[in-house]
């Protein structure tokens, strides 16, 4: 197994940000990235390379050209104007009534953000770009022939839709490798499944009008857990992509056994689209004593996880998203690579 790694993300660490109403430390630190980092040199399980730089038309593909103007240029904005060199984290943010894009700089990000847990720091442009630098050097490995690789991305991005940013999501890095894998080898049809904790709103959004992509998300109901807004079972695509979008919640304190018999339901759906590539967007975030998660699983589920995927033989991305108890992020990701190359 490749795996895909760039030390750029230590850049973008943000110092907090806001949880049910409270300003706390961050949950997704450099930490996260370097700890799993360093289990991959440990355990051998291939070479670790650093990414290709794509021309920026791959990401342009996936994400509006003014949002990421944006995200190129608030923070220097916005300190200029006098907002906290901390972070840009906006107080105001646009909703349903309220759609005119501002050009004031202490008011921009409230356009563009969905929640306020994504602050953007001087480092943060730079880092989501190397990130899906990272996932689109995967699925250029894809397309040479190799059949499993891993896309150590950091930031995350299943949360960033084509012109919003939240969840510690800034540019949709499964997202864009799958746009990419789609343009670049005709005809191609991938599916993303997602196994993070949190559904993937960001990415159901940007292919929930097409029938190449497949999303697949298992996740927390969202009933009770974030985004709230979006991730029913009942949302199935629309237009072309009517039935090319399948969301499977489960409920609080969910454990091993439940899991994998919704894994095993996502895979028969994986495997009747008969897909070119699969794209895992990885979270471990279900762990038992994941800080922010409310799943139940176990590490020894993880490499079961992998294994399963891994039985459907077709060329596999894992793509990094969550998982934030970090005692146990390297040895849960390490797992679920190990499933994957010993099937």
């Amino acid at each position: 197994m490749i795996v895909i790694f760039s030390s750029t993300h230590t850049i973008h660490a943000p110092p907090h940000e806001l949880l049910n109403g409270e300003l706390v430390k961050a949950h997704e630190t450099p930490d996260r990235a370097e700890i799993i980092h360093t289990a991959l040199v440990k355990t051998n399980l291939g070479p670790i390379i650093p990414p290709h730089i794509f021309d920026m038309s791959a990401i342009q593909a996936v994400h509006d050209t003014d949002y990421l103007r944006f995200l190129e240029h608030i923070y220097t904005q916005w300190v200029a104007e006098g907002g906290s060199p901390l972070a840009v984290l906006p107080d105001t943010i646009t909703t349903r009534h309220m759609h005119r894009r501002p050009t004031f700089p202490l008011a921009l990000p409230g356009y563009y953000a969905s929640d306020l847990s994504a602050p953007i720091v001087a480092g943060t442009y730079e880092a989501a770009v190397t990130s899906a630098h990272v996932a689109l050097t995967g699925a250029a490995l894809l397309i040479e022939g190799h059949q499993a690789v891993y896309a150590l991305c950091r930031p995350p991005g299943h949360h960033a839709n084509r012109d919003t940013y939240g969840g510690y999501s800034y540019l949709n890095n499964a997202a864009i490798a799958a746009n990419y894998l789609c343009s670049q080898q005709r005809p191609a049809q991938v599916v993303i499944l997602d196994i993070d904790y949190h559904h993937g709103n960001g990415t159901q959004q940007i292919f929930y009008e097409r029938d190449d992509v497949l999303t697949v998300s298992i996740h927390a109901d969202p009933a009770y857990e974030y985004p709230y807004f979006i991730g029913f079972d009942d949302e199935r695509g629309k237009g072309a992509g009517e039935g090319y979008n399948l969301n499977i919640s489960l409920a609080e304190g969910t454990t091993n056994i439940p899991y994998l018999e919704a894994l095993d339901y996502a895979l028969e759906a994986v495997a009747h689209f008969d897909p070119t590539y699969i794209i895992v967007a990885t979270g471990v975030d279900t762990f038992e004593a994941d800080p922010i998660g409310e799943f139940m699983l176990t590490s020894g589920v993880y490499p079961v996880i992998g294994q399963r995927i891994a039985a459907l033989r077709r060329p596999t991305l894992l793509v990094q998203e969550g998982g934030y108890a970090v005692d146990a992020l390297g040895n849960n990701v390490v797992g679920l690579l190990q499933g994957i190359i010993k099937q």
